[in-house]
């Protein structure tokens, strides 16, 4: 029993780091305030009001006179009660500077600001760990000029970030609390990068069940583990390795093709690849592509219509309809998809 006391107490300090102390001298002042107070009422047989003023007006040394009068052991105890408030005072005052000298206060102030701009946000995107892969992942969406949240509980990481104004958050991914604080109730994705195979399956996992309408996306370290993802609600799973590979393949056996793709994926020319949803009351609706005008009126290409059934129709002729919540995966200009995206 002793034993767990003093786990929870090692614990708690170390959770408060710097504010432990402050804490201790809460404690010992209000020991001190006690004391007196029942000193007051059982020794000098004054009232809870007498004693309780008695002891505030001892504690901050205003130098009112007394409320009553007191016996000379009253006396003595007063003045060891102005020593030892005093001194407490005294403690607590240095613990508050050392806060302010570790920047403590400054740093809750900080995580208190981006939580609340984290509350705000509607439609992000939330990245599971900050690794090799996450970083990456991060970068390319805020590229785009999307919003993200990440979670990681490496301490380090979460400094760096802070320091490259990312919104970030610290914990264990696997928790409930950590990601309704990433206001996944709200978010458009979520991309589960973390290096642990069972903590991806898990974060998968409680994401859709907290929100089943979300776009989960997974990493996976080998074949076997893609079905348990999906199992687990994920929409897509990826493997690093196996994309690194094959890009390094297609660079050595399509090197102009993949060039091409990768820079209208990232937009380093002034073409780009893009897929624009189709909502139902866009004026497309309904239309095939030869009266869209798409080509015409935009310039753009339309290679592939995803249907909201999942299904894609590649190099669609002029007469596929544009229904409602269609997905348009286009090639041009990034002007021109943004004008198509205003109609859609």
């Amino acid at each position: 029993m002793k034993g767990n006391f003093h786990r929870r107490m090692l614990r708690l300090r170390a959770r408060l780091g710097s504010f432990w102390s402050i804490l201790l001298g809460v404690v010992y002042l209000c020991m001190i305030f006690m004391l007196g107070i029942g000193f007051y009422m059982i020794y000098e047989h004054w009232d809870l009001a007498s004693s309780f003023y008695m002891v505030v007006i001892t504690l901050s040394t205003v130098g009112f006179m007394e409320v009553n009068q007191l016996s000379p052991e009253g006396r003595v105890f007063t003045a060891f009660l102005i020593m030892l408030g005093v001194g407490g005072f005294v403690y607590i005052a240095g613990a508050f500077a050392q806060v302010l000298i570790d920047g403590r206060l400054q740093i809750l102030w900080g995580k208190h600001r981006m939580m609340k701009m984290i509350s705000k946000l509607r439609n992000h995107f939330i990245v599971c760990g900050h690794g090799r892969i996450g970083s990456i992942v991060v970068q390319e969406i805020m590229a785009d000029g999307h919003d993200v949240v990440v979670i990681e509980n490496d301490p380090a990481l979460i400094d760096k970030m802070e320091q490259d104004g990312i919104l970030c958050i610290e914990g264990d991914a696997t928790s409930d609390a950590v990601l309704l604080s990433a206001g996944l109730p709200y978010a458009k994705s979520l991309i589960s990068a973390v290096t642990s195979e069972a903590a991806n399956v898990y974060v998968t996992l409680t994401a859709r069940q907290l929100n089943p309408s979300i776009i989960i996306v997974a990493r996976a370290g080998d074949k076997s583990h893609i079905s348990r993802l999906e199992l687990a609600g994920a929409d897509r799973v990826v493997m690093p390795h196996f994309i690194g590979g094959l890009r390094m393949a297609q660079n050595v056996l399509r090197p102009t093709v993949t060039n091409f793709i990768e820079l209208a994926v990232r937009g380093g020319i002034d073409l780009q690849m893009e897929e624009l949803p189709v909502s139902p009351d866009s004026e497309l609706v309904g239309k095939d592509l030869i009266d869209s005008k798409i080509r015409a009126n935009f310039n753009l290409i339309i290679i592939a219509i995803k249907k909201e059934s999942g299904e894609m129709v590649f190099n669609p002729g002029p007469k596929e309809v544009i229904r409602a919540n269609d997905t348009l995966l286009a090639v041009g200009k990034k002007t021109n998809l943004a004008e198509l995206l205003e109609i859609l």
